[in-house]
């Protein structure tokens, strides 16, 4: 178990670590909130929200629970502001990486879609802690109204980080331009989280390609003629799918 301590007793003794340098009272107490926002994440995601307490999280960082009310005025706030933290930092990594796998593999002779088979793997076998948290977050934003503002607010995030993901995909197979390249990037977010969830549940239903097939698709339908006629064979609309897999 860690010893419990706070930042109070830290200060007392600045010469327990002589190699480090002492921390200002503004850098430790930005350490505590961080170590305690890293506890409250496995504990929420071990016991969920209801389930997990206040003195729980203190003692998984190491602290009293009085330097947990110090940071934070209640459970509910820590979580929210876990919440805002963490969903983020975890969309602009992933987006970052796979737009940088993608514009590498277009540069090339590769196939750019071997970029985002690449990512989904690599997601895929982490840890699931943190879909476990995700889901608490939706249940919560769900039975407390005052809380969907903030995971809508946090969705708009995401989608601002996975636009210019969906702009180079766009560019890449010559999709319309009159198509909002934000509605793609909120289209591949719903694909990417839905099938992740499948994936996770059941692997074998949910092969590491079929997130670039979905998106073999989606970019299929979206370069088709406005002036197609909806009711077109399934034969046709296999036609348009070769198009783009001769493009890729």
């Amino acid at each position: 178990m860690s010893r419990i301590y706070n930042v109070a007793e830290e200060e007392a003794n600045p010469q327990a670590s002589p190699q480090r340098r002492r921390l200002t009272r503004a850098e430790t107490k930005a350490r505590t909130r961080e170590q305690l926002l890293d506890a409250a994440a496995r504990v929420f995601a071990q016991k969920g929200f209801a389930g997990a307490s206040v003195e729980e999280i203190a003692e998984s960082a190491g602290y009293s629970t009085g330097a947990l009310y110090s940071n934070f005025d209640s459970k509910e706030q820590l979580f929210l502001e876990l919440l805002s933290a963490r969903r983020s930092t975890g969309m602009a990594k992933q987006a970052a990486v796979a737009a940088e796998l993608l514009e590498k593999k277009t540069s090339g002779n590769g196939d750019p879609f071997d970029a985002v088979s690449q990512f989904f793997v690599k997601v895929a076998g982490r840890n699931t802690e943190f879909a476990a948290l995700q889901a608490e977050f939706w249940l919560y934003a769900v039975r407390n109204p005052e809380a969907m503002g903030v995971m809508a607010a946090k969705t708009d995030e995401q989608i601002d980080m996975l636009e210019p993901f969906a702009v180079l995909l766009m560019e890449r197979f010559g999709v319309a331009t009159e198509v909002s390249p934000r509605a793609v990037a909120r289209v591949i977010l719903g694909l990417f989280q839905g099938l992740m969830r499948q994936h996770r549940l059941d692997p074998a239903a949910v092969p590491d390609d079929l997130v670039t097939q979905a998106l073999r698709w989606l970019i299929a339908g979206m370069r088709q003629d406005a002036t197609t006629d909806p009711g077109r064979s399934t034969e046709a609309g296999a036609d348009v799918t070769a198009e783009t897999d001769d493009a890729c």
